[in-house]
């Protein structure tokens, strides 16, 4: 059989092997621990990003809807604008044509007072010439 010698560095050897697994599974490990944390690190900031453009995505949304309610509440306000502003102008319409009418009838009174001053003007420049040629014949 065996001797002792020989059983007790066998037994060394096995014992160094188990020293030796034991740190090579110590090693593995901290290797795992350390790469369990950067991942739990990594989608850590994963979620922090899905977070924000979740955020920003909701923003978005509410400012498109309000966008389109702005859009929509301008297409009401034209919309009444425009019946307004008809409506004005259906109202006013026979009005200004008065006024249209009572231009050129101001006009025609306006030429017609022009010829007439013309002529009393034509008159009096005739008389005046009869009245001088009177005077001369009369005085001399």
């Amino acid at each position: 059989m065996a001797d002792l010698n020989e059983v007790m560095r066998a037994l060394g050897r096995l014992e160094a092997t188990g020293e030796a697994t034991k740190e090579v599974v110590e090693d593995l490990r901290e290797d795992f621990h350390s790469e369990k944390e950067a991942a739990r690190s990594s989608r850590k900031i994963i979620h922090q990003r899905l977070d924000e453009q979740n955020g920003q995505i909701s923003h978005l949304e509410k400012t498109v809807a309000i966008s389109g309610q702005i859009d929509a509440q301008l297409r009401d306000e034209l919309a009444e604008l425009k019946t307004t502003v008809a409506n004005n102008h259906a109202a006013v319409q026979p009005h200004i044509e008065d006024m249209k009418r009572m231009k050129t009838m101001g006009m025609g009174i306006t030429g017609l007072i022009a010829l007439a001053g013309l002529t009393v003007g034509g008159i009096v420049v005739y008389a005046s010439d009869m009245a001088r040629a009177a005077i001369k014949h009369w005085l001399g």
